[in-house]
């Protein structure tokens, strides 16, 4: 069972709660267990799970990535100038793994899954399997 999401990005840099997005698609789908991957279908847009009730993570989290990788609007080796996007995404990670019991995702009390954007605004696409 797998679906492919569409997204759009807002902003350069955002990390966007997917978490109800998923959780919906699953209970439509009747998952009641299994093994769910999360993979986005970028170089420049990653999956994390990280807080998601204290909204001052996500601004604290594209903060400190843009101070490790800061963005430059200018060209790069490759010509496009995201090359740190790239950077962000390979930090980050293109997919999560995740467990659903019961019909639910496992998550911790302040866990959330996120799309993160590193080249926006853009439309994006992220891919959801069970097995």
């Amino acid at each position: 069972m797998e679906k492919l999401f569409n997204l759009k990005t807002n902003h350069h840099s955002e990390m966007t709660d997917i978490t109800s997005t998923i959780e919906n698609w699953i209970r439509q789908e009747g998952v009641k267990d299994g093994i769910l991957v999360v993979t986005s279908l970028h170089t420049t847009a990653g999956i994390t799970v990280n807080e998601d009730a204290d909204p001052d993570v996500k601004t604290d989290m594209l903060m400190r990535l843009d101070e490790v990788y800061p963005w430059h609007h200018t060209k790069d080796k490759h010509g496009e100038g995201n090359t740190a996007a790239h950077l962000k995404t390979s930090t980050v990670g293109h997919a999560q793994t995740l467990v659903i019991s019961g019909g639910k995702l496992v998550l911790g009390t302040w866990q959330g899954v996120y799309f993160c954007e590193f080249d926006g605004p853009r439309q994006r696409k992220f891919h959801v399997k069970v097995v």
